[in-house]
């Protein structure tokens, strides 16, 4: 009996984190209306607009957010994205993530 309510206890603690773990599901056709600024710069695919900027699409999602939270917070440093994602909510970066996440990327591969 007492390993039974044990074990329950465990589940419910189990579900509490479960449910309060942050969602980073994202609205992609959200997110592509709010990437427009983004495109100019790391396009659609493996289209890249700017000298040295990364190809982001068919990025990881969790990574994306990461990266856009860190540049929003001054924790990564680089002058230009911090202005860009300065005012973006959690729910932006949650979308563009995802639109950028299910972007198919085709990288270009020279051939001879």
């Amino acid at each position: 009996m007492k390993k039974r309510i044990i074990k329950f206890q465990l589940l419910i603690a189990i579900l509490a984190v479960i449910s309060s773990a942050p969602s980073f599901a994202g609205d992609a056709a959200a997110g592509k209306e709010k990437a427009a600024l983004c495109l100019t710069c790391h396009g659609e695919g493996n289209t890249v607009v700017g000298v040295g900027t990364p190809i982001i699409s068919g990025q990881y999602r969790d990574y994306l957010i990461h990266a856009m939270k860190s540049y929003r917070s001054g924790a990564r440093k680089n002058v230009i994205m911090a202005g860009f994602s300065a005012n973006l909510t959690d729910k932006d970066i949650e979308d563009i993530a995802a639109f950028y996440s299910e972007m198919n990327s085709q990288l270009f591969t020279p051939t001879e």
